[in-house]
């Protein structure tokens, strides 16, 4: 069988012998059911549940039932399909027959209805059977299909989550908030995850179905699904395409050629079906938000609450010893000598479930990030691992906790390289692991959850979590009072296409005077590091201070010189260099900087209804000296594009001041609250994100 052929996930063989009853048709009530299950927004034209939670299949009869439950109803779970017949040697299968109740811990069947020519059986898994697609056979030939997901609603469950409002932001909503930007200028990125969207649901069950463990091993891997753990770290590896026939190819390049940039997706959904519709080919192309969206939108669609988080100035640690050394020049320009880098952010998931492989008090959120960096057990794949293990230090916890306290903790070591070879380390203050982000439960707030990862700075249990984790460097740092301090600062308003000033100010806290020279330059940088062209450079060898004395050299960022060197991400890193001509010590002071995009104002006109159209006005002004063309607005957003991208071109020109303007028409098809996600793309301006939320009425 072509496994590109038959998308099925799971398959369990439910055989019901009932020869005193002649079926005529069967009922699998699945708008009561996928209501009573929480996945009516799936759609109700096929039944699915959540383990550990019965459902309830009508019979209807040729001949009328006299109420005799006496006949047992051997059933014969799970089996792959495709894949081998049920075995005990991977749990699945199993025979039961009905009982006078169900029992909800085990795979139980009852009779519900009195006697009559309808039959109404209560059908329940036990909270940890394997999730996928199941079969139901009725008879000697009625087949019933149906899927089956976690239930962080059942207390039996692994995934159980103890709050409403919890489990309405982490497994119901289906839009939320990624943060990007710098860790001194958060942006918040709207993002459609779309997990109840038409196909969405069956392009994850394809990735679990396409995981080489299950091309290798169905039956092991159809076992393995019971349990979060598996299924998370299944999730972290296909999400990318790295070992695999994953979802998404990264690319960290400006070279975009045969795909989109990872900047140009609003959403989840296309990403998926694109994948599921073109034989599991991956998408091009992707970079860790779009990864970590995607996993995400996954996990809700399985019944994993999930959240995206953002980590500022996160570490790369190629060699796991939790130093991240970099190298200057005498300019003070950055030289790539090793893979180790600083990430301006890093964004990967965070899955809730309980940790019954570990000691208690470790269950909760866990780290996975499907971003392929470095292997784990020969995979490109990462977690999951307790957020408790990296705060305490507890590396040996499983799984991949020695990179994941790296993106957080790791220590900066800055070496200046001169032009004889030689290098000194010089004095820095670049830390990782900054302001930690997620969406807050019920608003678009920002929430931060640096404290879930790492004790306050300097406290007796940092100290013991490094002690732990034998992070040396960190725990022989000393802070020292330098006698020359240097930092950067920026203007209020960063906006791009205006022209503004930056300023290194240089302080003397000693109590002679001091003669230095300062080089202070500003390159484009994409989020991940990697550097590109000058964008302003100056170089004073002679910077006198008195003692006490504080200076603020100005450095002029015009749009002229920075507009076509700049990479999609709108930062620049700008870096002062001082050297004290007296003692030879060199002092660094880094900086990232996010040019500001326009705001897209959305206005919506009428009062919004369940299917009712509704327009939508559009709205963005042109910021910067020069006329923007080939203007393009798309719009797309749960349960109000009806799962498709909405997209309205300019045919005009936009001068200088002048507002691009649209209105766009779409349907919502469910109450509540949605958002509405818009992209704006020209020439000149690319990839501006902007959104409404729009609570739409019955």
């Amino acid at each position: 069988v072509n496994p590109e052929v038959i998308p099925l996930t799971m398959s369990s063989l439910f055989l019901i012998h009932l020869p005193a009853l002649e079926i005529a048709r069967w009922d699998l009530e699945c708008e009561f059911n996928n209501t009573d299950h929480r996945t009516e927004l799936n759609g109700v034209e096929q039944l699915i549940v959540r383990r550990g939670q019965p459902f309830t299949i009508n019979l209807h009869l040729l001949v009328c039932f006299n109420g005799s439950y006496s006949i047992p109803v051997p059933f014969s779970p799970p089996c792959l399909l495709p894949g081998p017949q049920p075995s005990d040697q991977y749990g699945t299968r199993a025979s039961f027959g009905l009982t006078d109740q169900i029992d909800t811990s085990r795979w139980s069947a009852a009779v519900t209805s009195p006697p009559g020519y309808m039959v109404s059986l209560s059908i329940c898994s036990p909270p940890d059977a394997p999730i996928g697609r199941w079969r139901l056979t009725l008879g000697q030939g009625g087949l019933v299909e149906f899927v089956l997901l976690y239930n962080p609603w059942c207390t039996g469950d692994v995934v159980y989550m103890d709050s409403e409002e919890k489990l309405a932001e982490y497994v119901l909503a289906q839009d939320g908030i990624i943060y990007r930007g710098s860790w001194k200028y958060l942006i918040p990125t709207p993002w459609n995850f779309g997990q109840f969207e038409d196909g969405i649901l069956e392009a994850c069950l394809r990735i679990l179905e396409m995981n080489p463990k299950c091309l290798r091993n169905p039956g092991k891997d159809a076992s393995g699904r019971k349990n979060p753990i598996y299924v998370s770290r299944v999730l972290s590896a296909m999400v990318n395409c790295n070992d695999d026939k994953g979802v998404l190819l990264g690319r960290w390049t400006d070279d975009y050629d045969g795909g989109v940039s990872p900047l140009s997706w609003k959403g989840s959904v296309e990403i998926l079906r694109n994948w599921d519709t073109n034989a599991c080919q991956p998408v091009r192309f992707g970079q860790c938000w779009v990864f970590a969206a995607v996993a995400c939108s996954v996990s809700r669609a399985l019944g994993i609450p999930c959240r995206v988080v953002t980590n500022y100035n996160s570490a790369h640690d190629t060699n796991s010893n939790l130093v991240i050394e970099r190298y200057v020049d005498e300019n003070g320009q950055l030289v790539q000598k090793s893979r180790d880098m600083i990430w301006n952010y890093h964004c990967w998931v965070e899955n809730w479930m309980t940790r019954p492989d570990l000691k208690p008090g470790y269950d909760g959120w866990q780290a996975m990030d499907p971003t392929p960096q470095e292997k784990s057990e020969g995979v490109y794949c990462c977690g999951p691992i307790p957020l408790k293990a990296i705060k305490e230090g507890e590396l040996t916890y499983k799984y991949d906790a020695p990179f994941v306290f790296a993106e957080v903790n790791a220590d900066v070591h800055t070496f200046m390289k001169r032009k004889d070879g030689s290098t000194e380390k010089i004095i820095s203050s670049v830390q990782v692991g900054l302001k930690i982000s997620t969406k807050s439960v019920g608003s678009d707030r920002r929430e931060d959850i640096t404290h879930l990862y790492k004790y306050p700075e300097g406290s007796d249990e940092e100290r013991e979590a490094f002690t732990k984790a034998n992070h040396q460097n960190k725990l022989l740092q000393q802070q020292t009072n330098a006698g020359l301090l240097i930092a950067i600062k920026v203007s209020a308003e960063m906006k791009k296409g205006c022209d503004f000033d930056v300023f290194a100010v240089v302080t003397n806290n000693t109590p002679n005077g001091k003669k230095c020279r300062l080089v202070f330059g500003s390159r484009a940088v994409s989020y991940n590091g990697i550097l590109g062209e000058n964008c302003g450079f100056k170089d004073l060898l002679n910077v006198e201070l008195a003692p006490g004395e504080e200076k603020r050299v100005p450095l002029r960022m015009n749009y002229s010189k920075y507009a076509e060197n700049l990479t999609e991400d709108n930062l620049i890193r700008l870096g002062a260099l001082l050297l004290d001509y007296g003692t030879q010590e060199a002092y660094l002071a880094v900086r990232n900087v996010v040019l500001e995009n326009p705001e897209i104002k959305v206005r919506i006109l009428g009062e919004p209804k369940e299917n009712r159209k509704l327009v939508a006005e559009i709205t963005l002004q042109n910021p910067l000296p020069v006329p923007l063309q080939n203007c393009c607005f798309t719009v797309e957003g749960s349960n109000l594009t009806g799962g498709q991208i909405i997209t309205e071109k300019l045919n005009s020109t936009v001068e200088p001041g002048q507002d691009a303007k649209v209105k766009i028409y779409f349907t919502p098809t469910h109450s509540g609250q949605r958002k509405l996600v818009v992209d704006f793309d020209s020439n000149k301006l690319c990839h501006v994100k902007g959104y409404r939320n729009v609570i739409i009425g019955k």
